[in-house]
């Protein structure tokens, strides 16, 4: 199978399976729904630091032309920088819950504000989709096996955000048809953007150790400054047992397949 070929059904992975994944939690219970999106939560914050630690960084620090470290590290502190800003701009969405303050408008009554609410969360769904869609590329230029790391790390952690999105689209006035219609579409941004990276960074092999390194940034900040926090609000004893053994197993996924395929 060519490269284009796992760059294209990667991305659709990272990216479409998600959405139908979290719109079939629709139809669960919403005390159900309420219990299992923290458990997926936990688990994807192991998937993104597992990618970006024994996956990305390694990758990046022996790529082609690096011959001084601080260049890749670097990379990741502006990336980190980066993606704060991006957030602050409203460009970068995740809420992994069914009630979000970044996400809910603060009165119900006013339905244009509801609209717009669902229209941002689109938009910004997009364009997260499409620099995955260029960060799965990357991994896969770099290597396959690496590639395949990547894009499970992107579809664990898609998979609660997309649960939110749903919820977040229902309450904007979105039927159900309508939001998963908008999704499928905001979802196909990945494969744009994978196609874009495929076809730009052909010739720029010295630049993917830089994008592996923004795209390990990218996971550490979703897992630390958005998803780890969420997890605080729980401090329990039970909570944080389970939320360390979940933790543990997103972990051990990636360990475990990158080890198996190489």
């Amino acid at each position: 199978m060519s490269l284009l070929s796992w760059i294209i059904i990667f991305s659709l992975l990272g990216g479409l399976l998600s959405v139908i994944v979290a719109a079939s939690f629709l139809l669960l219970p919403a005390h159900l729904r309420k219990t299992l999106v923290p458990h997926l939560v936990s688990f994807a914050i192991g998937s993104l630091l597992g990618a970006a630690f024994l996956g990305l960084l390694p990758h990046a620090l022996a790529g082609p032309g690096v011959d001084d470290f601080h260049n890749i590290f670097l990379a990741v502190l502006l990336g980190l920088l980066s993606f704060f800003l991006l957030e602050k701009l409203v460009l970068w969405r995740h809420c992994h819950v069914d009630h979000c303050e970044a996400h809910a408008p603060h009165d119900p009554h006013h339905k244009d504000t509801e609209a717009a609410a669902g229209w941002m969360i689109l938009v910004g769904d997009g364009m997260h989709n499409l620099v995955d869609g260029v960060l799965i590329a990357a991994a896969f230029m770099t290597d396959i096996h690496l590639g395949i790391v990547t894009a499970l790390a992107i579809a664990a952690h898609e998979i609660p955000q997309e649960v939110g999105d749903f919820v977040v689209l229902l309450h904007s006035g979105f039927s159900r048809r309508k939001a998963l219609l908008f999704n499928v579409l905001s979802s196909l941004a990945t494969i744009v953007g994978a196609l874009l990276a495929y076809w730009s960074l052909g010739d720029m092999q010295h630049l993917l150790p830089y994008v592996l390194a923004v795209a390990a940034s990218s996971f550490i900040y979703i897992a630390v400054a958005d998803l780890i926090p969420g997890l605080h609000k729980r401090a329990e004893a039970s909570a944080t047992l389970q939320q360390v053994v979940l933790i543990a197993a997103g972990v051990s996924l990636i360990y475990v397949t990158h080890s198996t395929l190489h």
